[in-house]
């Protein structure tokens, strides 16, 4: 028995011993795992500090701000703000859902513009929380956010989100670009190459929190401030460029060109005031862009008769041009080929070299370029004036020229304005030196760029100036000879005339090559049109090129009629809005010493009336056989040039029809509203022919029929380039 317990007694020693050893390995490995974990911080490759802080921290993004483009006054075109996107909640635990999603459908629907069975549909999806509802239900502004608020639908609320917006729709479009709504990427224009400046950069605040998220008091807080974008100022004129986006959209409508451009610059500084095109496109809605190619800047092409005028500035400068001196226009043979004038050849006679100008003879300036000039000195002085390189004008994407210069006939179609291709933004450039005595001023669009938190200008333009091709005298000769292209009998820019302002340009018409096979395109408006003006010609504020590109015109309009709309309208109206008087003259722009502010005649005395309007240098319009005035066109407070019409209605009850052949389209309109007739207008221009007589009795709601035509009506005939019937002989036919 004994050795029996004593038996049993060593078994249990042995478990004993069996069992502390397993613990003390099991401690000593609990042990080295809990020393491990609190040298190393880490379990399973995480580390406890960050497993730490992301259960307990918080940590929410502060936006920071899209920098803001502005025209040259401070007036926003595309800017940051927020916007709406509608959210309905669904979810059936919740006091705030859409009880009724008929009710809800049918209310929503007008306001976004969605049918009432699609939105309950969604509105009406079971196992969801919240929905959103589509199109129309997102971007929604503060307005539209607040009309459905108004309805007081239950389970409708919104999530608010920055966006990016474009207060003048179509305006600049192509100068500014756009960037996705939500901001995350900038596509074009401006906006893509400043997107640098213009790129904001998020911050953040971070704190400690409960695990209900509440932030524990007494807790210092991480704040990481965002960086807002820069600010970028233009030299665009809001003004101005809308003046040029209206009459560009009404001339597209009425011809439907293939493409528009035109641009208003300074001549003084460079800077470019207005820039457009056609087709454009509203940057809120860019899924729309049909055209994303700003043609002033990216597009080359034949410019057509306006290279003429650096043709002729190199002649001058160099002293071998001899505006009396006779040549014979019609044709010109260079080894085997032959330039034609526009009019079929047929030319003028013997006329002088300035006359050649204004009538815009390829043969004068083939005879310049080849027998006066010289291949050498023509492509020097191209250089000269900047046709061989990009301008550096701060807006992406810009083309360089394409200038033909390897065989004699290049020398002279290149002098007229074919066979070379350059760019718009080339000629506005290298009208600066014409216009501005002579110096070249490089175009710029940026005028600065503006931190916004500390008012500093990060980077600024600033008047360049680049070259200078001619000399004083040279630049005051071919104004005179332009402005005789204006207001001469046989000059071709006669439609370019603006009664009272000294307008000085040159017409040009650009043949646009066959896609279809070699030659050009032939026939009535197959052309590229345009004209290159400045004003006032005797000391220039104002430069405005507008090119229209295969236009839709009517067999008796020629190719002037879309581009004269838009050049008047803008030239007028810039003028007039800067102050700058019919005669202007260096460093005085006070409109008031050549024009005249119309005051208030309404309740005077008709003789009286017209007698301080004649003295002011107004051509003044009585309608009515009373004695006072009841009404008048302009209002009052308005700025008038001399020889303006002023249109005063009496209080009589008898009306009479003026004589009205020879008023413009604008003054015609004056009358028709001042007397509420219908008018229906026949052409464009000036009125040739009245349906109502002058001095016939007139009564409200009237109809008349009023014809109007452009000066220099003719349309010219124009021929493709064409083999002669000789081998050896090949015909160029170029335009204006």
């Amino acid at each position: 028995m004994i050795i029996l317990a004593a038996f049993r007694l060593n078994k249990m020693n042995v478990r004993a011993v069996v069992l502390l050893v397993a613990f003390l390995l099991l401690f000593s490995l609990l042990f080295t795992r809990v020393g491990y974990i609190q040298v190393n911080k880490t379990v399973n490759g995480q580390e406890l500090q960050a497993m730490a802080e992301e259960r307990w921290t918080r940590k929410q993004a502060v936006e920071g701000k899209r920098g803001t483009i502005y025209d040259r006054f401070g007036d926003a075109l595309a800017e940051e703000i927020p916007s709406y996107t509608l959210v309905a909640i669904l979810d059936k635990n919740s006091r705030n859902r859409v009880e009724d999603p008929k009710l809800a459908a049918q209310k929503l629907a007008p306001i976004v513009e969605r049918d009432p069975a699609d939105l309950e549909k969604l509105l009406s999806a079971e196992g969801r929380f919240q929905v959103e509802l589509g199109i129309g239900t997102k971007n929604l502004s503060l307005e539209k956010k607040q009309e459905i608020e108004e309805l007081k639908l239950k389970g409708i609320t919104f999530r608010k989100e920055p966006r990016r917006y474009y207060p003048k729709q179509n305006f600049a479009s192509h100068v500014i670009g756009y960037t996705e709504r939500d901001m995350s990427r900038a596509r074009m224009g401006l906006e893509s190459s400043l997107n640098d400046y213009l790129e904001k950069e998020d911050g953040f605040i971070q704190y400690l929190s409960d695990r209900k998220g509440i932030k524990l008091p007494n807790i210092e807080e991480i704040l990481e401030t965002p960086k807002n974008g820069y600010d970028v100022y233009l030299t665009i004129d809001a003004n101005i460029q809308m003046a040029l986006e209206q009459i560009m959209s009404q001339v597209e409508e009425r011809y439907e060109p293939e493409r528009m451009m035109a641009i208003v610059a300074d001549p003084k500084t460079g800077e470019i005031l207005a820039m457009s095109n056609r087709p454009s496109f509203n940057p809120n809605f860019y899924e729309e862009i049909t055209n994303y190619t700003n043609f002033t800047v990216s597009s080359r092409f034949e410019p057509g008769s306006t290279m003429k005028m650096y043709t002729l500035a190199a002649a001058i400068e160099e002293g071998v041009y001899n505006g009396d001196e006779l040549y014979q226009s019609g044709s010109y043979q260079i080894g085997g080929r032959r330039v034609r004038d526009h009019n079929q050849g047929l030319g003028w006679g013997k006329i002088p070299f300035d006359e050649g100008f204004q009538r815009s003879s390829n043969v004068a300036y083939s005879i310049l370029a080849l027998e006066k000039l010289g291949s050498d000195r023509l492509y020097d002085y191209l250089d000269r004036f900047g046709f061989r390189n990009p301008t550096g004008i701060d807006l992406p994407n810009e083309a360089n020229s394409l200038i033909a210069d390897s065989h004699r006939i290049d020398t002279a179609t290149t002098a007229f304005g074919q066979g070379s291709a350059i760019t718009p933004i080339q000629q506005i450039q290298a009208t600066t030196a014409i216009a501005n005595g002579g110096k070249m001023m490089k175009p710029y669009i940026i005028k600065s760029v503006v931190d916004p938190n500390t008012g500093k200008e990060v980077t600024k333009g600033e008047p360049t100036v680049v070259g200078e091709p001619i000399s004083s005298r040279t630049a005051n000769h071919v104004l005179e000879l332009m402005h005789s292209v204006v207001t001469s009998p046989a000059g071709t820019g006669k439609p370019y005339y603006i009664e009272g302002f000294e307008v000085a340009g040159k017409t040009g018409t650009a043949e646009i090559s066959n896609p279809d096979g070699p030659g050009y395109l032939a026939g009535h408006g197959q052309y590229i049109y345009s004209f290159m003006g400045v004003a006032p010609k005797s000391d220039p504020q104002l430069i405005v090129y507008v090119a229209v590109d295969r236009p839709k015109i009517e067999i008796y309009e020629s190719g002037s009629a879309p581009v004269s709309q838009i050049f008047t309208s803008v030239m007028k109206h810039s003028l007039q809005y800067l102050n700058i008087s019919p005669n202007a003259r260096s460093g005085n722009r006070n409109f008031l010493d050549e024009g005249s502010l119309i005051g208030d005649y309404i309740g005077k005395d008709v003789a009286n009336a017209r007698a301080s309007l004649l003295s002011t240098g107004l051509d003044v319009h009585i309608v009515g056989t009373g004695k006072k005035i009841v009404s008048q066109i302009p209002a009052s407070n308005t700025m008038l040039l001399p020889n303006e019409k002023v249109i005063l209605k009496t209080d009589g009850t008898t009306f009479v029809m003026p004589e009205i052949v020879g008023w413009s389209l604008r003054d015609v309109m004056k009358l028709a509203s001042l007397l509420d007739l219908n008018a229906n207008l026949i052409g464009a221009g000036f009125v040739t022919e009245q349906s109502i007589p002058a001095n016939s009795e007139i009564n409200k709601g009237d109809y008349i029929v009023i014809e109007l035509e452009l000066p220099n009506m003719s349309e010219e005939e124009f021929s493709p380039l064409y083999e002669d019937g000789e081998e050896d002989k090949k015909e160029i036919v170029t335009m204006d």
